[in-house]
């Protein structure tokens, strides 16, 4: 009785397997894409309300500063971050345009005429931040 497979089953098993391979791989890395974009544009959120609220607490003018390669919360004129954390870039995530910087007032409001928004891009996965003067965050696809 023979308890080994032949040499042609194990090259169709590997074809098939090669075949589903390549059918599943490009969904993967758009999902991963997908997830990474997420995950940057909510950590752009929660600085956001960190930067608020640390500047209601602390009674003091705060400001956020949205890099690539780092977010960061300084006091007004101050170069010592009261809090810094990755930027998006560390996860291959790049956004349009120059740096970010979005003063807090004592109130918890953001000093500037108008809305920001902020483009997060990894391959075709795309959101944008946008950023009220009021303090409202959302995320757009």
């Amino acid at each position: 009785m023979r308890r080994a497979f032949t040499l042609i089953e194990i090259m169709l098993v590997l074809a098939v397997s090669g075949v589903l391979l390549g059918i599943a791989l490009p969904s993967l890395a758009q999902l991963l894409d997908t997830i990474e974009v997420e995950s940057a544009a909510a950590h752009i959120v929660a600085a956001h309300q960190r930067a608020r609220i640390l500047a209601i607490s602390k009674g003091q003018v705060l400001q956020l500063s949205i890099q690539p390669d780092r977010l960061l919360i300084l006091p007004r004129g101050g170069v010592t971050p009261l809090w810094s954390e990755d930027g998006p870039l560390h996860s291959g995530v790049t956004f349009e345009g120059p740096p970010r910087q979005f003063t807090f007032s004592p109130e918890g409001f953001t000093l500037g005429l108008s809305n920001a928004s902020v483009p997060l891009i990894r391959g075709r996965s795309r959101r944008t931040v946008v950023i009220s003067r009021l303090g409202r965050v959302r995320v757009v696809p």
